[in-house]
This record gives structure tokens, sequence and C-alpha cells, in this order.
């Protein structure tokens, strides 16, 4: 969909901001540009949608070289979210979404009705659409963004560091929102980032550059991990990146231990060990320390905090951290409702990594 042949960014000092570079973005899928500050990740980007013409070499989007589109036609046919959102202050949220279609041709009236259908989409209530900008937090601007972004519904939208300005809590939910929307629309995403967490959680093609726009390796996530191409990719990917390959391994093979969960509102009996509280849905709202007994109904003020939960048949990671972050050790799995189905320990995963890697 996305095609970048020999292009080079020269600027008039003679600063070189992308050097020759080569890169293919498969139809359908996030691709992530990644890598420290001034390596050119923004300016490539930018060459998509012809806010930066390339000094040599073509970009080609569908086929076509973007130096034969006019480029506000071809605007209108890219989506484009920057970090925080960039949404018009004057305009009410509605109207912000609303723009794109109108600015198509469509009436108000059919431009607002796909504005609203869009805020629905993206996990927003529609009475936010009376709101201005200002008056809404930062992850739900940088959502309005994103809904803009796909008014047009275009094949191809260009996210240029879009969540680096929210909290982490915020972040992770967005990125999140983003694989959701992406697995229903399927759309070909050019994502920009400098955090190499956020470009394997989101990348199924990663690309990282160094300083000077030059293309370091280009590969999925997992390869990236297991082997980057030189030391300047094996130090940015971060030490831990074997911790971070376990991203990619799943948990079907992970067996689950039995535990007996106590249930909110009913008295509990001592025991040596520590014990999961549920409620009467099954959700698992934290631990009973050993030794305590409580002979009132069991109320969540008596509970220490349980950790990350582990959705089963997730990543391998999420059940490591599950185990290492709960104060008993043992990491809580639950399925696709929350509900609690058994729990697991750090050496339980230690043993199926060992029994994929002695596996012929």
């Amino acid at each position: 969909m996305i095609e970048f042949q020999a292009v080079r960014k020269e600027y008039p000092n003679g600063t070189v901001a992308v050097h020759e570079l080569s890169l293919s973005v498969p139809e359908g899928t996030i691709t992530v540009l990644v890598g420290p500050s001034g390596c050119g990740k923004t300016t490539l980007m930018r060459m998509v949608n012809r806010m930066i013409d390339p000094t040599s070499g073509r970009v080609l989007v569908d086929g076509a070289d973007v130096r034969d589109r006019d480029p506000a036609d071809l605007r209108r046919g890219i989506g484009y979210v920057i970090q925080q959102a960039g949404l018009f202050p004057h305009r009410t949220v509605l109207d912000n979404v609303a723009t794109v279609p109108m600015l198509s041709g469509a009436t108000r009236r059919a431009a607002r009705a796909r504005a609203a259908e869009l805020l629905d989409r993206v996990g927003l209530p529609a009475e936010l659409g009376r709101r201005y900008p200002v008056q809404l937090s930062g992850g739900q601007q940088q959502r309005v963004g994103v809904a803009r972004a796909l008014a047009a519904d275009p094949p191809v939208l260009l996210m240029d560091e879009p969540f680096s300005a929210v909290d982490p809590v915020v972040r992770e939910d967005l990125q999140n929102e983003l694989l959701r929307l992406q697995d229903e629309l399927d759309k070909t995403v050019l994502f920009v980032t400098h955090d190499i967490d956020e470009a394997i959680t989101l990348g199924e093609r990663v690309a990282v550059l160094r300083q000077g726009g030059h293309l370091a390796q280009y590969a999925d996530p997992d390869h990236l991990l297991a082997e980057p191409a030189d030391d300047f990719v094996t130090t940015f990917v971060g030490r831990d990146r074997g911790y971070r390959r376990l991203s990619f391994v799943d948990s079907a093979a992970l067996p689950l231990r039995h535990a007996d969960p106590v249930p909110l509102g009913e008295p509990v009996a001592d025991a040596p060990d520590w014990r999961l509280a549920v409620d009467a849905d099954r959700r698992p709202r934290g631990w009973l320390p050993p030794g305590t007994a409580v002979t009132d109904p069991l109320t969540e003020d008596r509970l220490v905090a349980g950790g990350s939960l582990h959705p089963e048949h997730g990543p391998l990671r999420g059940a490591l951290d599950a185990a290492l972050s709960a104060p008993s050790g043992l990491g809580v799995v639950v399925d696709a409702d929350g509900g609690f189905r058994g729990v697991v320990t750090a050496d339980d995963v230690l043993a199926v990594l060992r029994d994929a890697r002695d596996r012929p």
C-alpha cells in the first residue's frame, strides 16, 4: 500500500534527514517507525501525505507516485493523527469529526451522523459530542483525533506519536483501542513512536531507524527481538529483549494450578497460605494474607491488592507478570469474562519456555 523507493531528504544546510531509504508497508497492517529523536521517522511519514517532499526517490501509495497527486486531494484520502490530537478548539467534538466528510462534499446532516457513528466506534459516549476539546481529558481528545482521521474512511492512516502525551494507563488503553479498531477496519497504518515497547505491542512490522535517517532493521517484532541486526538495534531494543519476546509466545501449554478462592461476604477461617478472594461472579478482588481469620462477612478493605491478571491463552509475558506482581507469588488466570480460572507460578512459565526450547 505504501512504498518508499530510495527516498532521500536533504535540507539546504546539508542536513540529511532521510538517507536513501527503501521500505514497503503491506496493505492492511500496522507498521511502526521507531528510533531516537532526529532519526527521520516523522520526516519519512510526512512524505506520504506530501507535507514534505523527498529530495530524491519516490513515495508510492497504492502504486501511484504521491507527487502526481494534488496535495489537498491526496490528504483527504489519508487519515492523520498527531500528538495531542490537534483538534479545532472553537468547534464542538462532533463538528471536529464532521470536518473531513464536509470537506469531501457531504451535507452537514450526513457528516454529523457519520461523526456520531465514529465517536461510538472509538468508545466515546454520544453526549461528549456537544463538548469542546478543552472540556475533554487527554485520552478522550486522542480518541476524537482517531475518529476524525477515520471520518472519510481512508485506506491509509498516519499516526505521529499520537499517545506519547498521555499517562501510561491511558496510553495502554488507547493502544488496545487501536488494535481493536484495526481488527474491525483493516486499515494500512503507519505509526511513529520513539518507544520500543509501544512499537512491538502495536506493530506487525517494525522499522528501526538510526540517526541520519538510515534504516537499521525492518522485521516483525519477534524476529527483531530474537535477532537484532547490529549493536545499535541490540542497544535500542534493550537488554530485557528476552522478556519482551514472551509477548509473542502463547500460553496455551501453560498448566493451571487448582485453587479454592474465598467468597466476599462470608466469614473465613484461619489458614497458613495466601487466599484469593472473589466476588459473586468469581471475579478476583484481592488476596487475604496468611493467618487471617474473618469472623464477620469478608469485605474488600481486608484484602491486599492482587497484582495483574492474566487472560487465559494470552501471551506468556502476561502470565509471568501476573505471578511476579502477586503478593502470593501466584499469577491469577481469568477467562474472557474476567472469571477466575486458576493460578500459575513463575516456575510454571519457565518450564513451558524450557520445553519449547528443547523441542526439536
